[in-house]
């Protein structure tokens, strides 16, 4: 917080002139304390409490300068805050808990890691997951052509009481197989985005 002014030339030369007027009754002890300010050259500081006394005396002598004209050059002065020495036990126990964190963050993120299927590295246990997933799409493909030819099949012969040519028949089991063939192969991928985790 502020209680100070860095003062400027302005203030220096105003304050001279003021304590050289013979009319100005400075009182005592304020115009000791100016003439002070002015012999310490390096010092450009003046108090807030030296400034009121100047104040409150420009004031009670109807002075035509006011306090902000002699400061017009000048600035507040903000000391340096000083940072208090943090408490070690309180830096302890900080550490402690961001390594706590750090762990569980850890083990969120390797939860789904197995360490026994790592070990097992053998041209076995790959070769068995190869078949299961060859397996399975060698069921699923004869499953479709069996679904789309029971299809072509059951409306060919059930068209015999429809039509009476054979072109037209034809016609429309492959249509009929068409059509269920689409369904299957719709399924078939809503399925397979489902096994991959997609919407």
């Amino acid at each position: 917080m502020a209680t100070s002014f860095v003062v400027g030339e302005k203030f220096r030369r105003r304050v001279r002139e003021l304590l050289e007027n013979p009319n100005s009754a400075l009182p005592l002890e304020l115009k000791e304390e100016l003439e002070g300010f002015l012999e310490k050259c390096h010092s450009p500081i003046l108090s807030f409490q030296t400034a009121r006394r100047l104040y409150q005396h420009l004031q009670d002598e109807a002075h035509p300068l006011y306090l902000y004209e002699f400061l017009e050059d000048s600035s507040l002065h903000l000391p340096e805050a000083v940072k208090p020495p943090r408490n070690p036990e309180l830096e302890a126990r900080l550490e402690r808990i961001k390594a706590r964190l750090a762990n569980e963050e850890y083990n969120k993120m390797t939860r789904n890691v197995n360490t026994q299927d790592m070990g097992r590295s053998g041209a076995l246990a790959d070769f068995g997951q190869q078949v299961r997933s060859v397996k399975t799409v060698v069921v699923t493909v004869f499953n479709f052509l069996v679904t789309v030819a029971a299809a072509f099949a059951c409306s060919y012969m059930g068209s015999q009481y429809l039509f009476t040519e054979t072109a037209a028949r034809v016609i429309s089991a492959v249509i009929v197989a068409s059509v269920v063939g689409l369904a299957e192969l719709y399924v078939l991928v809503r399925t397979m985005e489902g096994e991959l985790g997609e919407p």
